[in-house]
């Protein structure tokens, strides 16, 4: 196992734990059903910390998808 295989899965964990901080953006199954909180058009801006982690996010999600793209290339 490489220095990038170990960077490559390190990336990736990063990225499932910010994907699992990030708060719900919908009511679920349930709010689709019953048809409560029904919010379509609104806007919603994410502030504070949940911004953070949403461009936390982002980013790594670049940094995963560049190194799967190099990993491939060089392994």
């Amino acid at each position: 196992m490489s220095a990038l295989d170990i960077i490559f899965l390190s990336v990736a964990l990063i990225v499932i734990i910010l994907s699992l901080l990030q708060g719900g953006k919908s009511e679920g199954a349930s709010g689709a059903i019953t048809g409560a909180g029904l919010n379509i058009f609104v806007k919603t801006k994410e502030r504070g910390s949940e911004k953070v982690i949403s461009w936390l996010t982002f980013g790594f999600a670049i940094v995963f998808f560049t190194l799967a793209i190099l990993v491939k290339a060089i392994g």
